[in-house]
């Protein structure tokens, strides 16, 4: 049981732990020091949902409904592409607008609304969790213990990523430094989009 635990945190933590939609933008909501339990929380909730939706079988039922994942990634390469132009208007806006001090706080509502949308209408998260991880849970004796252990490498992930990010705040004092970060994500949404675009 506890080898099944170590290898689900060993195989979520490979999957997760790369740049991505998801992870810039909790990186850029611990940076801003904004909302950032509750977007790590609907992140972490949200991975343990698919993954347990993967270990019950929601990826056999996935594969037999291709029209469904094609709909996904349509739904997906249109927001990460709006949201990519949104990252590189705050990019090229004057210096003081980038500033996060200067910027008005998004609600709660607006903040997890989004984290949601990058959360499941990116069609990689139900390839990583729901169907990779569950079908490597199947070949577990113990696989909710394997279960158990992905989302835990998950919620660690999202703590240290969120919490983590207040770190490099004095990194990020200065504008530029913001007008970088911006461009980078906007870089990295318009790239998952168009992927998402060429593989439909």
């Amino acid at each position: 049981m506890l080898s099944s635990a170590l290898a689900g945190f060993v195989a979520s933590a490979v999957l997760i732990i790369a740049i991505g939609a998801q992870n810039a933008f909790v990186l850029r909501q611990g940076l801003r020091r904004e909302h950032v339990l509750p977007v790590v929380l609907t992140c972490a909730l949200s991975d343990l949902a698919l993954i347990s939706a993967g270990i019950a079988g929601l990826g056999a039922v996935l594969t037999a409904q291709p029209a469904l994942i094609t709909a996904i990634r349509w739904a997906g390469a249109a927001f990460l592409i709006g949201y990519a132009v949104l990252a590189a208007r705050r990019a090229l806006r004057p210096q003081a607008a980038l500033d996060p001090a200067a910027q008005a706080p998004a609600t709660l509502r607006a903040t997890l609304l989004t984290c949601l949308a990058l959360t499941y209408l990116n069609p990689h998260v139900y390839l990583d969790t729901v169907l990779l991880l569950g079908s490597v849970a199947q070949q577990h004796a113990s696989r909710w213990a394997f279960g158990l252990g992905a989302a835990a490498a998950s919620l660690s992930w999202f703590v240290a990523l969120g919490l983590g990010a207040r770190r490099l705040a004095p990194l990020l004092a200065r504008p530029a430094a913001w007008r970088v970060l911006d461009g980078s994500i906007a870089l990295v949404m318009a790239g998952l989009g168009v992927t998402l675009i060429v593989q439909a």
